[in-house]
């Protein structure tokens, strides 16, 4: 979901500024950043979700 807002912002920045502008640039770096930081987020979160389950398994 992050990544086709990501698309999604990608797209319309590109429609609003077809030619290469410093500002633009920096958006689309930081809505990359904010995907880079849901995919680190959700990690986390399914390792703690899910080691106590690993541990588990490993203990067999």
């Amino acid at each position: 979901t992050a990544e086709a807002l990501n698309t999604a912002f990608e797209f319309l920045a590109d429609a609003t500024s077809p030619n290469f502008h410093p500002v633009v640039r920096d958006a689309k770096d930081v809505a990359a950043g904010a995907v880079l930081i849901t995919i680190i987020a959700s990690s986390v979160i399914g390792a703690i979700i899910f080691w106590p389950h690993v541990q588990d398994l490993l203990k067999q």
